[in-house]
Parts: structure tokens; sequence; C-alpha cells
């Protein structure tokens, strides 16, 4: 591929792709990747801990706005990435 062939594009276009079914996944180079005995060699099993389920009220302009955010997908995932980025930043902030 050259630069020629290279284009900018979008959200709004790259989704309209997407919808269209004109996008398909880059899966040759990955699996060519895992194919190769190297690659198994030099993998490593990182676990993580189990997460816990818990019940939480939030107000609802907080759900109300993690819902706009999301356009309804993917909600609860965002909310868990910000509670994180906090909880990460005020540990450092302790340690430091």
């Amino acid at each position: 591929m050259t630069d020629a062939d290279i284009r900018t594009l979008s959200l709004t276009e790259i989704r309209r792709m997407r919808d269209e079914g004109k996008l398909e996944p880059a899966t040759e180079a990955a699996e060519a990747e895992i194919d190769d005995p190297s690659f198994w060699e030099r993998a490593e099993l990182v676990e993580h801990p189990k997460r816990r389920s818990v019940h939480l009220r939030l107000d609802p302009e907080v759900f109300d706005f993690f819902i706009a955010a999301t356009q309804g997908k993917g909600h609860i995932r965002k909310m868990q990435a910000v509670l994180a980025a906090y909880a990460r930043a005020h540990r450092s902030d302790q340690t430091g």
C-alpha cells in the first residue's frame, strides 16, 4: 500500500461504510502472527481479578449523561472506565 492509497475518513464516513458492509477486519496479519510458533513462545497469560457485581443507584443526570455519551451502547463499560481512571489518578496521588 502506498501513501496514495491511504485516505482520511470522517467518523461518519466510517460508520456509513460499516453499516453498508464495506469494511472488513484486517485479520490476515493477525492470523499470520498467531500461526507463527514464536508468537506462542512469547505469549504470556494475563489473569485479571474477577469483577464484582454491585447494585448502584445513580442520579438521573449521571445515568442520562452516560447513555447520551455512548448513544445507549456501552454505557456501563464507559462508567467503569471513568471510575477506574479516577481510582488510578487518586491512587497515584497517595503514593507520590
